[in-house]
């Protein structure tokens, strides 16, 4: 790639990343096809683009950090729940048709769209529910569920975990997006990542450039999701798990 394609990935992956971070999810949605777009097969995409959102991680954890708004608990539930089934999930997706784990991947995407807007109060107030040991268990068996979409396809599963959060917590919004960006921005990405380079080839040469604009756009994703209301996010966590669903049940 010359000077002018590597500020393109770049500028891509901020906007992507930055809707990433202020939705709780969907940076798979913009950056993934691009990849694809631009020449790189299916797994070699997947891959790269794995590898480059760790950065969304990074940057939306040094913003939401000096908020203290994040759950150190809840936090270590979805890593630990999580991991396994991101591993799994990329081993799952070497084997499989990918269109079919797109059209059912898109259909439950659709249904998280359809749940929050049906439910008009959802997620714009805090109540706290299920913090014993039995709520914890079952939320990371989903957790868990999630993970492993996640690990087999890199579209809506933050969307997953935010909305999770919202329903089976009680968290807000805000204060759900906050979790999903740090954990699995971080913990699922990190370990995707890592499995998904040992398992498949990585476009090194383009990294750089997505990288910093992951990093870049999850900063001010998180810093745009900080200052917007609940009500917003909602809004725009609706219009993303939308856009999603219709885009993989597209192709």
């Amino acid at each position: 790639m010359d000077y002018t394609q590597q500020i393109v990935l770049f500028l891509i992956a901020v906007i992507a990343n930055w809707f990433s971070a202020l939705a709780g999810g969907g940076a798979g949605l913009i950056q993934l096809p691009i990849l694809i777009f631009l020449g790189l097969p299916f797994p070699l995409a997947l891959a790269t683009h794995k590898v480059a959102t760790v950065a969304l991680g990074v940057g939306a954890t040094l913003r939401h950090l000096r908020e203290k708004h994040l759950d150190l608990a809840v936090l270590l539930l979805i890593v630990g729940a999580g991991v396994p089934g991101v591993i799994a999930g990329v081993h799952f997706i070497l084997d499989v048709p990918e269109r079919q784990a797109e059209i059912a991947l898109g259909l439950l995407t659709l249904a998280l769209a359809l749940y929050s807007a049906v439910k008009p109060q959802l997620g714009l107030v805090a109540l706290p529910q299920h913090r014993h040991w039995r709520g914890y268990a079952l939320g990371a068996l989903v957790l868990l569920l999630i993970g492993f979409t996640n690990g087999a396809l890199s579209a809506g599963s933050g969307l997953f975990v935010t909305l999770w959060l919202v329903y089976w917590f009680g968290f807000d919004y805000k204060t759900a997006v906050a979790q999903t960006l740090v954990a699995v921005g971080l913990g699922w990405n990190g370990s995707g990542a890592v499995a998904m380079s040992l398992a498949a080839p990585v476009q090194w040469s383009w990294i750089p450039a997505l990288v910093l604009g992951s990093l870049l756009g999850g900063y001010l994703g998180a810093h745009s999701s900080i200052l917007a209301g609940n009500n917003a996010i909602k809004r725009l966590f609706e219009l993303v798990t939308l856009v999603v669903g219709l885009k993989l049940l597209w192709g």
